[in-house]
């Protein structure tokens, strides 16, 4: 397990095979995915973590495997999408359902933050999210996002409440 951030509570690992399993009850859940872009079929997880895996050995920064230290299951996943340019990121996060509300989704993102700190090209990272999911907007104002206003999103088709965090200032 290569570990990429440590928390009170919790590791960001690599995604590695092995966590196919556990992706399920997240990227291919559907109450989950459901303000997403939808659930990603059980059949493609294998690429999608092997793109993740590639992604942090080409750039040193991807979406992570967020697993509970105390019992070591993964409850999620948490990172960055990256397109084109590494001076803009995008933060997502996604978790199981019965990790809800214990505030592991706060943690993760924070770690996150963390991260694109100490990576020396990062110098914003965005986020949004569907106006439907109060949960993660909140999350997104507690970690220190500002808020930018609507935006218009090809994958979900939909306006939504877009924010920024602002790495090193132009």
């Amino acid at each position: 397990m290569k570990i990429v951030m440590e928390t009170a509570r919790l590791y960001l690992c690599v995604f590695e095979e092995e966590h196919i399993e556990s992706a399920k009850h997240f990227w291919g859940n559907q109450e989950v995915m459901a303000l997403c872009d939808g659930p990603t079929p059980h059949e493609l997880l294998s690429q999608v973590i092997a793109g993740y895996r590639k992604c942090h050995e080409v750039l040193g920064l991807s979406v992570y495997a967020v697993i509970v230290k105390e019992t070591n299951e993964v409850i999620g996943s948490a990172g960055f999408n990256i397109a084109g340019s590494m001076k803009e990121v995008e933060l997502i996060y996604h978790f199981i359902q019965s990790s809800w509300g214990n505030g592991f989704a706060s943690e993760a993102a924070n770690a996150c933050l963390e991260l694109a700190k100490s990576h020396t090209n990062i110098q914003k990272v965005t986020a949004s999210a569907s106006p439907e999911n109060k949960g993660s907007l909140k999350i997104l104002e507690k970690i220190g996002f500002t808020y930018k206003g609507m935006k218009w999103f090809d994958d979900t088709q939909q306006d939504e409440p877009y924010y920024e965090y602002i790495i090193v200032s132009n």
